[in-house]
Formats: C-alpha cells, structure tokens, sequence
C-alpha cells in the first residue's frame, strides 16, 4: 500500500523558510514533490502536516497542499490499478509528466495560480500583465522553455522599450518574472540547466539605480496650513499626512487602522508587507487628523472608511480595494501639489521617501530600521543612502571653495 503525506523539507532557501512537499511513499521508499511554496519553521504545524493558522495566508497555503495531495493521490491509484508494481519514483515522474509537454505559459498560468493560492495578490496583479505582454510579444504564440534564449529576451527588451515605451525599470521587473518562471520549470526538470538564458555571458538582471525624492521640511509645513475647499483632496492629504506622522507608513496599513490599535497613546499595528508587529508614540499631529474621523469611532471597524463592511480574510478584495483607493490618492494629491505650488511628485509612497529626506543623518540608522521596520540594517542602509548627502556636500565644497 502507498500513502501520501505533506511534510516540510528541512533544506532551507536563501530567506531561511522551509520548502512544503508532498511525500509519495509506496513500498516503504518515499519520493518528494514540492509544491513551490516555502515558509518559515515556526508556522508549520507537523502533528497535522498542514501551514499553522497563525501564518497569515494559511488558509489559502492549505487549500493548495489540499489539492496537490489529492492530484497526487489520484495518480497513485491510477497507477496501482493499472500496474502490478508501482514505486513512489514512479508516480512522482507520471505527475511530473503530465506537465513535460507544458509550454512556458501553461507553467506560467499554475505560477500565478500558487501566488493567488497563497494571498500573494499585490504580486499577481502586477505579474499577470508582464507575463501577458511577454504573449504580445510573441504575436499569442506558445514557447517551449527551450526557446526562450538569450537572443528571444533582447528582442523582447527592445519590444517593449519600443511598443509598451516603459522605463528600464520596469522592463528588468518583465525579465525577473520570466527568470523566476523558468527556475521552477529548472526545479520541476522540465528543461535542463544548460537551456538557463540567464547569468554570466547570457542575460544578466541589474536593477537600474533610482532617485529618491522626498519632500523637505518647508514643503511640508506648506501642505500643513495648506486651505483646501476640495474634501476628496482634504481626505487625502489627511491620509498622506497620517503616514508621514508614523514614519512613512505604507498606506495599506494606515487603511487597515482600527481604534482599538490605539492604546494608552501609542499605536500597535503589524506592517501587513513583512508581518513584523511593533508600537509607536502617537505624534499630537496625528491626533489632530485623528480627531477629525471620531464620529465614526467603532472599535472593530477601520478608521478610514474605505475598507469597512469588507472581511479581511477576503485578501484579494481587500488589495483591489486598497489600489483603487491609492489610484484615487493621488490623482487628488497631485492637484494638492499644484495648489501648494510643490513641484515634487506627490503620491502616497513619496510620504515615506519624505520621511527618510527630513531624518537624513540626524538619527542612527538601527533607530531607522526599527521605524521603517526592515528585516535587515543592510535594507536600511541602503534606503537610507538616498538621502544622506552631508559627507558628498562636504567633499565638493571643500573643492570648490
């Protein structure tokens, strides 16, 4: 008899987090397919083989190890009803080859479908549309992975500097999808390594250098007094506003703000884009706009209107709400900047580049990385690089001078 469990591999990836796999044995020699997700130790409950509700997307995690361990059930009993022998090797290679034939797009499509599995929606939203483009490009044929060579991904890089006239940024975000894509058709062995398009003497990613740009302490003050008759653009720079007063906060947390977040003058909230929990000292500014939103004061409910009636469990719904919400921001922050005559870009993200701008030297960059909460003071100081400028003036002046 055979059977089939999920476990977690005990190699971990470069982050640290554990690949899930499911465990084929038949005549007690076991094979192992990983699913394609990874996650850290500490969520994986063992006694039930499944992610740990406290993890925050379990329930979708769950629902994948569910159907993959089904698929691979089901080919297990398929092959002992058509075989005498059958060994755990073998039904491993039969799932696998029942995505051999699969081209670039269809491995391309069950991606995508892994990253919705497991709440990844910011992801897929921006990935879908890149792996589309790469279709266009190719005139809606399909590509077999070994196609995709050095010369396929030029012409491509010229296409869409061409056709869909976008920054090198973006392009290098085009080329990183369709690298991560072929490393799991690497690691699934449907194309070899000698294929590989990318690395040394082939396609190489670099991240083109980007400027940073925050408002100054001035500009600042202007958007403070700044009179308003508009109540869209009053409510949005309220919010821009807001995350600037808890160290750039992204604004898909200040969204998430509830009441009872609020506690004895501090605000306790977990940052939703790495899960790391924390607690900062609510600024009086913040209170002031705060203040403004009391009458609709529910504890269990969002201070911002945008995200109530909504269950947060709904990831997917939540995320398009809080796009369509940005979208608007800044259409309206932009004809905030023109009436305060700021000639910066003013969006929602630019409130954390603003943050980092007026901090600059004046604080250490480990207090940084606990404000920013980054992961590691490599990240920090590397953000923070963009606008320390002290050491450069310095040097030139005392040339110039």
């Amino acid at each position: 008899m055979g059977s089939i469990k999920t476990v977690l591999r005990k190699k971990p990836n470069s982050d640290g987090h554990y690949p899930i796999a499911i465990r084929i044995t038949q005549n007690r020699k076991s094979s192992y397919l990983q699913i394609g997700q990874y996650i850290d130790l500490k969520y994986w409950d063992n006694a039930n083989h499944q992610v740990k509700k406290s993890h925050p997307n379990s329930k979708q995690l769950n629902n994948l190890i569910l159907k993959k361990r089904v698929e691979a059930n089901d080919k297990l009993l398929e092959l002992q009803s058509s075989e005498k022998r059958v060994s755990s090797q073998a039904v491993k290679q039969h799932i696998r080859k029942e995505y051999k034939s699969t081209s670039f797009f269809k491995l391309a499509a069950t991606y995508i479908e892994n990253l919705e599995q497991a709440g990844k929606y910011n992801r897929t939203s921006a990935e879908k549309p890149r792996i589309k483009h790469f279709r266009e490009f190719l005139k809606g044929q399909d590509i077999d992975f070994r196609d995709i060579s050095e010369m396929t991904l030029r012409r491509f890089q010229a296409w869409l500097k061409e056709h869909r006239k976008v920054s090198d940024r973006t392009i290098v975000n085009h080329l990183i999808v369709i690298r991560t894509i072929y490393n799991l058709a690497i690691r699934e062995n449907l194309v070899e390594q000698k294929h590989y398009p990318f690395g040394k003497g082939k396609i190489v990613i670099k991240f083109p250098e980007s400027v940073k740009i925050g408002l100054d302490m001035e500009e600042i003050k202007t958007l403070e007094t700044l009179e308003l008759e508009s109540q869209p653009q009053r409510y949005a720079l309220n919010v821009w506003l807001l995350t600037f007063y808890f160290a750039g906060m992204r604004v898909s947390d200040a969204l998430r703000l509830k009441w009872a977040d609020f506690q004895n003058g501090r605000l306790f909230y977990q940052m939703g884009k790495n899960n790391k929990a924390g607690s900062l000292k609510v600024p009086e500014k913040a209170l002031r706009i705060l203040d403004q939103y009391k009458a609709d004061k529910f504890e269990d409910e969002p201070i911002f209107p945008e995200l109530r009636g909504i269950d947060f469990d709904d990831k997917k719904r939540v995320q398009r709400v809080i796009n369509n919400a940005v979208k608007k921001f800044n259409k309206h922050l932009k004809k905030v900047a023109e009436i305060a005559e700021i000639d910066k870009p003013l969006t929602m993200h630019i409130s954390r580049h603003t943050f980092g701008n007026i901090s600059g030297e004046s604080i250490s960059l480990q207090m940084l990385q606990k404000l920013y909460r980054h992961s590691s003071i490599t990240t920090t100081i590397n953000y923070q690089a963009n606008f320390m400028h002290k050491d450069v003036d310095d040097a030139l002046e005392s040339v110039i001078s």
